[in-house]
Parts: structure tokens; C-alpha cells; sequence
């Protein structure tokens, strides 16, 4: 009984990672998209819609980690 509590806290762990790291990525996508459109604001729509399509992958790989993390729990 004591390895599901050890395991419990590992996937919790490993959820808080994914996360974090997804945070960061958006973060660093957003900004990117803004320094790209301040540069060029004729731009913006296609650098929105490219930044759009990048933050959703990420955040369909940030869950895909963490349900995975949710899966080693078994």
C-alpha cells in the first residue's frame, strides 16, 4: 500500500512539471507573436492565427503528459 502513495506523488509531481513547462512554452510563444507583430502589425492576423495553432499543440502535449502521469497511477 505504500508504493500507491509513492506512486501518487510522482505523478503529481510529473503533472506539476508538465504544466509548468506548458507555461513556459505559451509564455515564450506569446511573446514571440508580440515582438513579431510590433514589428510588422500588417502581419498580425497571420501571426495570430500561426500563434493560435502552435498554443493549441502545446497544450494538447501538456495534456496528454499529465493523463499519462494520471495513467502510471494503476
Amino acid at each position: 500500500m505504500e508504493g500507491m502513495g509513492l506512486h501518487g506523488t510522482f505523478a503529481a509531481i510529473g503533472a506539476g512539471l508538465v504544466t509548468i513547462g506548458a507555461g513556459i512554452g505559451i509564455g515564450q510563444l506569446a511573446a514571440a507573436a508580440l515582438e513579431g507583430i510590433a514589428r510588422q502589425p500588417e502581419a498580425m492576423g497571420k501571426i495570430q492565427t500561426v500563434m493560435l495553432i502552435a498554443a493549441a499543440l502545446i497544450e494538447g502535449i501538456a495534456l496528454f503528459g499529465a493523463v499519462i502521469c494520471f495513467m502510471s497511477l494503476k
